[in-house]
Parts: C-alpha cells; sequence; structure tokens
C-alpha cells in the first residue's frame, strides 16, 4: 500500500489536495471529476514532468459515444481508400 500526498494543478491554476490509497489509486474530488468530465473508465494518461505527475484524459469518452452512428451511411472509408491511392500517384 502507498501512502502519502502530493499536490494536483490544473489548468485553472487551482491546487488540490489528494490522497494515495491502495494499490497506487488516487481519489479526486467529485467536483473536478465534473468540472473535467471524467467518469469511471476514462483512460488517462500519466505525464512524468519536472514539476510532478499530470494527469491528462486521454479522449472525452461522452463526445466520442455521441458520434456512434452519427455517420453510418457516410462513405468514409472508401473516400480514404481512394485518397491513398491518389496518395500513392503521387
Amino acid at each position: 500500500m502507498i501512502e502519502g500526498e502530493f499536490n494536483l494543478m490544473i489548468s485553472t491554476a487551482k491546487t488540490v489536495m489528494v490522497r494515495f490509497g491502495a494499490n497506487g489509486r488516487v481519489v479526486i474530488p467529485g467536483r473536478l471529476l465534473k468540472e473535467f468530465g471524467i467518469a469511471e473508465g476514462t483512460e488517462m494518461s500519466a505525464i512524468s514532468t519536472p514539476d510532478g505527475i499530470l494527469l491528462r484524459p486521454l479522449a472525452d469518452q461522452a463526445f466520442i459515444k455521441s458520434l456512434r452512428g452519427k455517420y453510418r451511411d457516410w462513405p468514409l472509408m472508401e473516400t480514404l481508400q481512394g485518397m491513398k491511392l491518389e496518395e500513392k500517384r503521387l
């Protein structure tokens, strides 16, 4: 079990104290989760910086889910394949 504290810096220049729990888990306050649209299962990247650890969501999951099926009738694959063929000709 890892115990400790660190500062979580966010883009709005607010600092929030959080604690490490079992297995290195970090509990982020609900206010921040809501502010940044982070839900259970959101994938994050952990970036080592000179100032510490930067946690950044990989993608807005709600936005990605909203796109499912939206472009179902568009010929996207055919368009991409045509672009690739044109690229090879150049």
